[in-house]
This record gives C-alpha cells, sequence and structure tokens, in this order.
C-alpha cells in the first residue's frame, strides 16, 4: 500500500484514542483529554532531546548541543502556551467530569518523572510510586542510573582541563545538587575568559528559568480551577506543587551572579 499522509502519522488511531468516561460525553473532557496527550508527546520529545543534548556535551560537540538545547527551549515554550488553552476550562466545566477519572492524576505521569530525572530534578520517591516490575518504574529507575545533562556539562568542562569535583561530576544523584564552590570558582573563569562555554551556560539558565516558568504557571492552572481541593488520585494538589516552585536546577549557574 503507497505511503500516505495518513498512513504515516497513523491519523485513524490517533484520532480514535479520545476514549470518554463522562456520559454524554461532557463537552470538556475532549479538551482535557486532547492536551494531556499532547503534553505527552511533548515530554517524549523533550526526553529524545534532553539525551542527545546530554551526549554532545559529554563529548564535546557543541554545535549540536546548542541546536538542541534552543530546540528543547522552542518546544518548552510551546507547553507553557498550552496551559493557556487548559485555563479556557472553567472550574464547573472541569467538576462536570472530575470525579469520573477516579484514581488517575497527572503524578503518575511516568515521562514526565523520567524527563525530570534527566535534567537534574530526582527524587527517590519518584519511582516508587509506580507498581514494581512496572513498565513505568523500569523506565523511571533506568533513568536514575544516568547522568543528568549537568554532569554531562561538567565531564565537558573536566576534560578542557577545568578540575571539577568528582562527587557531584559521576556521583549517583538522589535529589537535586547542592550548590558547590569549587564548581562556582571554575565557573566564574567560563563566564569571564570563555564566550562560546559562557553561551552554553546560558542556554542552560534558560532552560531551568523555562523550567520554573512551566511549573509556575502549573500549578496557578491548578489553583485557579480546583483550589486547594486534593488532586485526583488523591494527590496532595496545590499544596504540594507549591512547594516545587523556585528550586533551580542548576543552583551554580544562578549563585555565580552575585559573584560576577
Amino acid at each position: 500500500m503507497k505511503l500516505t499522509y495518513s498512513s504515516y502519522l497513523k491519523i485513524p488511531e490517533l484520532l480514535d484514542l479520545q476514549k470518554h468516561v463522562s456520559p454524554g460525553p461532557e463537552h470538556d473532557e475532549t479538551l482535557f483529554i486532547i492536551i494531556h496527550q499532547v503534553y505527552e508527546l511533548w515530554f517524549k520529545q523533550q526526553i529524545h532531546e534532553l539525551r542527545l543534548a546530554a551526549r554532545c556535551l559529554e563529548d564535546g560537540n557543541d554545535p549540536l548541543a546548542v541546536a538542541t538545547l534552543r530546540r528543547m527551549l522552542t518546544i518548552l515554550k510551546v507547553m507553557v502556551s498550552q496551559l493557556d488553552v487548559l485555563e479556557t476550562m472553567t472550574p464547573l466545566g472541569f467538576l462536570s467530569f472530575r470525579e469520573r477519572l477516579e484514581s488517575s492524576s497527572g503524578f503518575q505521569s511516568a515521562q514526565f518523572r523520567v524527563f525530570e530525572s534527566l535534567v537534574g530534578n530526582r527524587r527517590a520517591s519518584s519511582a516508587q510510586q509506580f507498581p514494581e516490575g512496572s513498565l513505568e518504574r523500569t523506565a523511571v529507575e533506568a533513568a536514575m542510573q544516568c547522568p543528568t545533562i549537568w554532569q554531562c556539562f561538567l565531564k565537558r568542562m573536566s576534560r578542557s582541563g577545568r578540575p571539577m569535583p568528582t562527587e557531584v561530576m559521576d556521583g549517583h544523584l538522589t535529589a537535586i545538587p547542592e550548590p558547590n564552590i569549587a564548581v562556582q570558582d571554575q565557573l566564574l573563569e567560563i563566564y569571564r575568559h570563555q564566550p562560546a562555554e559562557r553561551a552554553i551556560c546560558e542556554l542552560l539558565v534558560d532552560l531551568d528559568e523555562g523550567l520554573q516558568e512551566w511549573r509556575y504557571r502549573h500549578v496557578k492552572m491548578v489553583e485557579r480551577t480546583i483550589g486547594f481541593k486534593q488532586g485526583t488520585g488523591g494527590s496532595p494538589g496545590v499544596s504540594y506543587l507549591r512547594e516545587t516552585l523556585f528550586r533551580p536546577l542548576f543552583a551554580d549557574l544562578w549563585a555565580i551572579r552575585t559573584r560576577l
């Protein structure tokens, strides 16, 4: 059979994936499903790009690393702007089908946990929420064993002759790394004397800031939709989400601003 637009992109199968749980169904449930399915596709793409960017940084392929980080930033802007669409759904529109979501929750997105882990936001509990032996838990646990993009950047700096603390560069991380003065000292030298490397640092700052913006917009979207109610699936909702705000992933890149 000749390849067509529809067969290549699996359009019939794609358009058949929106399965409603509300009777009728409720009008706004279609938007809710599509937005979250699209987010899962963007998570998949961001993971794809992040793995490439990490390899490029570790291998010293700066041009491709820069191009890939810029693509990730552009995708992140789209991810943030999608919240504008979701916010067109009123609280009553969401409540019309919310109870039928039962135990499902955005906290159960394994792809987002993988993405978080690879970018550096690690928590030992990330994998534990998934059943032991499940594909989701296996994927998150595997991501926890990979070096973060920040560690790959530190390895790149180490290979270029800059001393880096081994425990930061090669250590197995189970949390966001704490600021490190030795790393900051080397970053200061880069900012003052190495414009090409400084540009990569600024892209990482852009990525960190963009992720913080996405988290903030997500928290406010949830708050304006359900207030401080418990989230679906028993998740803590806004109270927990607020705790995740304004926590930089690459703390050393922010800390040096006051030392420049």
